[in-house]
C-alpha cells in the first residue's frame, strides 16, 4: 500500500502537482520545493501572503545539506537528541524555489520521523513542501476529517494513508543562525 502511494504522490510531485498528505505531525499541502510555480500554488491555495515562508521536509542530514550552505553543529545536536518534531530554522538557503525562501535568506526544514515522508522524500531526491492543511488564519485540521473542501478540492491528489489517525500538534520551530544565537520560534 505504502509503495503505491510514494508512487502516485510522486508522478504529482514531478508534474509541478500538489498534494495532500500525512506527515509526522499534521497533515499536510506539499510540492515540489525547487518548482516555484507549485510553491505559488500552495501560498494561492492556503491564502496566504508568499511573505510568510513554508516549511521543508528532507529524508536526512545529507539531503539537508543541499538547501543550505553550512549545517550549524548545534542543529546537530537538536536532530540528534529531540524526542519530538522540530523544525530548524537555517540561515543561507540554496538550490530551493526563490519564492520558498524567507526574504533573510532562510529556510525551515524538518527531517520527519515518519515511514511515508522518508521514502518520500527519499525517492523524490529532494525537499517537498509541508504546511498544514488549512487555509491560513483558520485552526490547523487535527484530523483527515477536519480538512476544509476547498483544500480537498485544491490538490491534485490526497495520500491514501492514515486518515483515521488523530494529528499531534505542528511541530517546534527553532531559528538557528550561523553566528550561533538560537531563538525558539514554537515551543
Amino acid at each position: 500500500m505504502i509503495d503505491k502511494e510514494i508512487k502516485k504522490t510522486l508522478e504529482i510531485l514531478k508534474q509541478g502537482g500538489l498534494i495532500l498528505y500525512p506527515t509526522d505531525t499534521v497533515w499536510g499541502i506539499g510540492c515540489d520545493a525547487n518548482n516555484a510555480e507549485a510553491v505559488k500554488k500552495v501560498y494561492e491555495l492556503k491564502q496566504r501572503e508568499d511573505s510568510k515562508a513554508l516549511i521543508c521536509l528532507v529524508a536526512d542530514e545529507r539531503m539537508l545539506k543541499k538547501y543550505i550552505k553550512q549545517v550549524p553543529y548545534a542543529a546537530q545536536s537538536i536532530i540528534e537528541v529531540t524526542d519530538k518534531p522540530t523544525t530548524i530554522i537555517y540561515d543561507d538557503a540554496q538550490n530551493l524555489a526563490p519564492n520558498l525562501v524567507a526574504e533573510d535568506n532562510t529556510i525551515a526544514i524538518r527531517i520527519p520521523d515518519d515511514e511515508f515522508c522518508y521514502w518520500l522524500t527519499r525517492k523524490f531526491n529532494g525537499a517537498i513542501v509541508s504546511t498544514s492543511a488549512n487555509i491560513s488564519g483558520l485552526p490547523t485540521p487535527k484530523s483527515f476529517k477536519e480538512i476544509a473542501p476547498e483544500v480537498l478540492k485544491g490538490v491534485d491528489y490526497v495520500v491514501n494513508l492514515h486518515r483515521e489517525k488523530k494529528c499531534s500538534k505542528p511541530s517546534s520551530i527553532i531559528k538557528l543562525s550561523n553566528n550561533g544565537v538560537v531563538k525558539i520560534i514554537r515551543a
